[in-house]
């Protein structure tokens, strides 16, 4: 009886008891399964033809706080490298965004829109990117290729029928990763003229026919426009839309780039835009914005602020892989081919070694001072209609940075790697500074 009255009184509990077993059990085994995936070493995806690989990074904690010091000092030095350049009247207007893992750690303007209205330029004012908006085409046909609607190896021709070059057999060769790549064969900049000149894609496809290809799809590098543009033609056949509603809808929107637009007429109803500019003896004069290229917007097509491009850069470093997954990331960046010689802007930049093209992108690669290694720059630069536009991510430092231009200048071919310097002096700051940033990054 005394058992009884014991077991009675115990009984709650034990039945508790079994419960939170019966609940723990799996649940401790799943966080099992889940550590020993963590340290599983997972294969590496497929390359294509690569140079020399990297590793890309994966999404970063949520944010990096800078301590108020910190970033006063990089406002400063970056206010006072751009005010110098104003100052010598090299520039009208500028643009800055500067990124840090998942975090805009700097984004700003300088200057005027319109030299002569004195309107100051914001984080939020719009520039055409010219090139810089081929980085934008590589991610959308990489989003495509993850979708399973196209395949990097597709043929142009199946896609553009009526795509002809002089020989047949080099016809059936191209391929989308040739195409965005540059290394469709043909001479340097074939029919460029034509896409400034306001044909559309579909009929400068049917005379590639009347240019001599140099070279076998694939084995050299010549810089194109027209040619690359038809990555984005063949983006508009298979979905039935125009590519700048297809950009909207598969990058912008879903990054929330909300003054980010891919036409002359979204650029015509902003009352936030900066003026591209000619030099005149006595300073600068504002041009009419015009059309060329939007045509082609895959060669050169996009519109965006400093802020929408700091978003673009965070996406780029990892983070947002709903919009498209690392793994496919690293395709578009892989290295396709050499570029040659020594005559580009980039290639005087402290430390050069080598330079390839991805798809869409240069990838660079720098002695780094410091350690004695390697390091990968993402890169591209842009200019159309007098903008200049210049971006580039440091895959290893997790930084990115990007300036827009509504004047064509001098200072474009080296703001890279200046801006790069001034960003790694500030982080690399005392000591106390360090720990500060280490503790912010330990309490996320």
């Amino acid at each position: 009886m005394i058992l009884s009255n014991i077991f009675s009184f115990f009984e709650p509990q034990i039945y508790l008891m079994k419960k939170i077993l019966i609940i723990a059990t799996p649940t401790m085994l799943l966080i099992a399964v889940l550590f020993s995936f963590a340290f599983v070493k997972h294969p590496e995806p497929v390359k294509y033809n690569q140079p020399q690989a990297f590793i890309y990074p994966q999404p970063q904690p949520p944010e990096i706080h800078l301590q108020d010091l910190q970033k006063q000092k990089l406002e400063e030095s970056i206010q006072a490298y751009f005010n110098q350049a104003l100052e010598k009247h090299q520039i009208v207007g500028a643009a800055v965004a500067i990124v840090k893992c998942d975090s805009m750690i700097y984004a700003g303007g300088f200057g005027n829109r319109n030299a002569s209205l004195k309107d100051t330029v914001n984080a939020e004012t719009i520039f055409r990117i010219g090139s810089v908006s081929k980085g934008f085409a590589g991610i959308l046909a990489g989003i495509h290729v993850e979708e399973g609607v196209i395949n990097w190896e597709d043929k142009i021709i199946d896609h553009i029928p009526n795509f002809r070059l002089a020989s047949k057999t080099t016809t059936n060769k191209v391929t989308l990763s040739n195409v965005l790549s540059h290394t469709a064969g043909l001479p340097y900049h074939s029919f460029t003229n034509l896409v400034e000149d306001g044909l559309d894609l579909t009929t400068i496809a049917g005379r590639f026919n009347e240019v001599l290809p140099i070279q076998e799809p694939g084995s050299v590098y010549n810089y194109q426009n027209a040619v690359f543009a038809l990555s984005g033609e063949i983006i508009e056949r298979i979905t039935g839309q125009p590519l700048k509603e297809v950009i909207q809808e598969k990058i912008f929107d879903p990054l929330q780039m909300s003054t980010a637009s891919a036409s002359y007429e979204a650029l015509q109803e902003s009352d936030n835009v900066a003026m591209p500019h000619q030099r005149i003896r006595r300073g600068w004069r504002a041009l009419p914005i015009n059309k060329k290229y939007y045509n082609a917007v895959a060669a050169g097509g996009v519109n965006a602020s400093a802020t929408d491009m700091g978003k673009w850069m965070k996406f780029l470093l990892g983070n947002n892989p709903d919009v498209l997954m690392p793994g496919t990331m690293e395709d578009v960046f892989n290295p396709m081919i050499q570029v040659g010689g020594r005559r580009n802007y980039y290639q005087r930049w402290p430390g050069y070694e080598a330079s390839y093209y991805g798809l869409g992108w240069r990838v660079h690669k720098f002695n780094d001072a410091d350690t004695g290694k390697l390091n990968t720059i993402i890169h591209h630069g842009g200019g159309v209609n007098n903008y200049r536009s210049e971006i580039a991510i440091y895959p290893n430092e997790d930084i990115g940075i990007c300036v827009l231009f509504n004047s064509p200048n001098k200072m474009a071919k080296d703001v890279i790697p200046k801006l790069h310097k001034i960003v790694q002096e500030i982080l690399n700051s005392p000591d106390d500074i360090k720990v500060y940033i280490k503790e912010s990054l330990v309490a996320l």
